[in-house]
């Protein structure tokens, strides 16, 4: 043999040896990469908007205000007791949703669910705030919705002081489409 057969033969293995690297790579990889319901089980972000309006699972949503309290009042002006372990405090998120066609109002009331999330991927779900003037969850009576109307609401979290510099904004998701929306003020 000489030496460029020998080159060219050694080229070739290299070659298909990178070859089969590359495939063994992303056959063992796929799996990872491309699980949806793995990656919107730990927590992925699919979209950030600022304010909003954005519509996820035949809801609008737009983030009116953020704000940190040490309390809320009720429509009396009377303090609302929220149970609340000490060093915490409360986060206030006003929200202005639309339920739109597709959407069943049950009672004329449906479940909006919106997680405030800090930068750390840590979240926290809203307490009821009885007798607060907006109503607190989309299932209230006093408060009906209607299809294509916009109305207010209030999310009520109860967080450790620690926390706040790092609150990010509220997620809202469509567990069937494995999206989810960080929606920042």
């Amino acid at each position: 043999m000489n030496f460029g057969n020998r080159a060219t033969r050694l080229t070739l293995q290299i070659l298909v040896m990178l070859a089969l690297l590359a495939v063994g790579v992303v056959v063992m990889l796929r799996p990872y990469l491309t699980d949806d319901e793995d990656l919107y089980k730990q927590g992925r972000i699919d979209e950030v908007v600022s304010k909003g309006p954005v519509t996820v699972a035949s809801v609008e949503w737009k983030l009116d205000s953020l704000k940190v309290y040490t309390s809320i009042l009720d429509d009396e002006g009377e303090p609302i007791e929220l149970g609340g372990p000490a060093g915490s405090t409360l986060v206030l998120a006003t929200l202005t949703v639309t339920p739109q066609k597709g959407l069943y109002l049950k009672d004329h009331g449906f479940t909006c669910d919106a997680l405030l999330r800090d930068s750390k991927g840590n979240t926290w779900d809203d307490t009821q705030a009885t007798g607060y003037p907006l109503p607190t969850y989309c299932g209230d009576d006093d408060h009906p919705f209607t299809i294509d109307k916009p109305a207010k609401i209030a999310k009520v979290y109860i967080v450790p002081k620690s926390a706040v510099p790092n609150l990010v904004g509220l997620t809202t998701e469509d567990f069937y489409l494995h999206r989810r929306v960080l929606i920042t003020p």
